[in-house]
């Protein structure tokens, strides 16, 4: 049974989802009602996956995801939150986030998300019948299975999307990787918001990257990327 650490500070919203999630979706959830809570909680057991409320007393949604992808960056979270803005999800994704999800929503579309983001975890974003998880980038080391890149003895440690985003491009490597493709792969949908979301990872990968001046990520006008390893 898979464990997730609901943070909700609307105590009725709070234990509506708890009830539906541990009914429908079969999952064990901890519910906590603010920030301080949730991190207590998060220190105190292993969990597959965190819904975050972003506007919460004592700590925000925000702060609290930042908190803790310093000890985790690998545990899936999904922002849940009232507000709709471009900046608020650049925001999510910039933090680590997994997902995002506005209110008011159905039920039935959060547990739809979990799904398919534990899937993306479970199968770790395998493409067709390759099953390659290990790179060489350049000067660096891949290991998409443990999620890290290596160069002598630095360590990154990659979270979930840009491991998956990294692969793609590797895999590809010197080969143009349409934004479509990449969107579908990892987001299943490759809508405006999505890409958007795709760009904040993308930058990310090129800062853990950057120390190899043979190592460049470019962009292929109207097309897509191209890992470039000369």
């Amino acid at each position: 049974m898979k464990k997730i650490l609901l943070v909700e500070d609307d105590p009725n919203l709070g234990l509506l989802l708890q009830d539906y999630l541990e009914l429908k979706g079969k999952f064990e959830v901890v519910l906590c009602k603010d920030g301080d809570e949730g991190l207590k909680a998060f220190t105190k057991a292993q969990y597959d996956l965190l819904i975050l409320d972003v506007m919460m007393p004592k700590k925000d949604g925000f702060t609290l995801g930042k908190e803790i992808r310093k000890m985790n960056a690998n545990v899936p979270i999904i922002f849940a939150t009232a507000k709709a803005m471009i900046e608020d999800k650049t925001q999510a994704f910039n933090l680590g986030g997994d997902d995002y999800i506005t209110k008011p929503f159905r039920i039935e579309e959060l547990l739809l998300r979990i799904n398919a983001l534990l899937k993306r975890v479970n199968e770790g974003g395998k493409e067709g019948s390759n099953s390659q998880t290990s790179f060489r980038i350049g000067k660096y080391e891949f290991d998409y299975k443990s999620q890290m890149i290596h160069e002598g003895d630095n360590h990154q440690k990659l979270s979930t999307k840009e491991a998956e985003l990294l692969r793609l491009l590797c895999l590809k490597q010197n080969e143009v990787l349409t934004r479509e493709e990449a969107l579908l792969n990892i987001w299943h949908d490759d809508n405006y918001f999505n890409g958007r979301s795709m760009d904040v990872f993308l930058s990310k990968i090129r800062k853990y990257l950057k120390d190899d001046s043979k190592v460049e990520i470019i962009n292929v006008h109207g097309k897509g990327y191209k890992l470039l390893v000369n």
